[in-house]
């Protein structure tokens, strides 16, 4: 795990959306892991100004997502298709059958999280899954407890990630309840994993993350045994290290 600390999201941004970029300009068919939220904000507007201004391509890129609310519907204003749409998909030039997020209305939920995971595998893999932090440590919706040989699922949020995002929501009571999210298995096997943090409400899950005890209660610190991690993190979300408290 090699950890990058900078001095300030719009660098963690930029930097990110240059390690994206490389590899799709080494692999133009490439297969990304998204995620959502208010980190990678910053990365997919980088994104979207190097496909605008320097032709980056995204027209053989295939993309799967983290994760989607249970029982909101695509087009819902907090959805996670709508935000991918407004924030990327929708900017680039991604074709629409290579873009994929779970469902969050299907009929039977336990078919479609089947279906995610076996179309990753038809896909090939995740050559970069990109990963953002939860103040309790959570990567995906996979809150703290969940076992290392978790998939596809759907899961009950806890109370603090509902908070978390109620943002995004008119109030705390319209925030879903539940989610389905890729399993920290199928994150796992990514090639290559990019984990974002900024701002220091992330301070303490993030140093718990690179540098405490490898445990479920910390979901991101099964990332401390992938091959290749690179953690990527203003200092307001790296203050707990103890890189920066030398």
């Amino acid at each position: 795990m090699e950890l990058v600390i900078v001095d300030s999201y719009r660098e963690l941004s930029l930097r990110a959306a240059a390690h994206v970029a490389a590899l799709l300009r080494r692999k133009p068919n490439a297969v990304l892991g998204l995620a959502t939220g208010s980190t990678p904000v910053g990365l997919y507007q980088e994104l979207v100004r190097l496909h605008r201004q320097e032709g980056l391509d995204f027209s053989r890129v295939t993309t799967f997502n983290l994760d989607e609310y249970w029982g909101l519907p695509d087009d819902h204003p907090a959805s996670y298709h709508r935000f991918m749409q407004e924030n990327l998909f929708g900017l680039v030039n991604l074709r629409p059958e290579n873009t994929h997020i779970p469902s969050g209305t299907a009929e039977n939920v336990e078919a479609e999280c089947e279906r995610y995971e076996e179309a990753i595998r038809r896909a090939g893999g995740i050559d970069l899954q990109i990963l953002g932090i939860g103040q309790n440590g959570h990567i995906g919706f996979n809150e703290p407890g969940t076992p290392f040989t978790s998939r596809t699922r759907v899961v009950d949020l806890t109370e603090d990630t509902r908070r978390a995002n109620a943002r995004f929501f008119p109030s705390l009571e319209e925030v879903p309840r539940r989610a389905v999210t890729m399993g920290i298995a199928t994150i796992m096997e990514a090639r290559e994993i990019l984990l974002l943090a900024s701002g220091k409400e992330k301070a303490a899950a993030l140093a718990a993350a690179v540098e405490g005890e490898v445990t479920p209660e910390v979901p991101a610190s099964v990332l401390q045994t992938h091959p290749r991690v690179t953690v990527l993190a203003d200092r307001a979300a790296a203050a707990g290290t103890r890189r920066l408290a030398v």
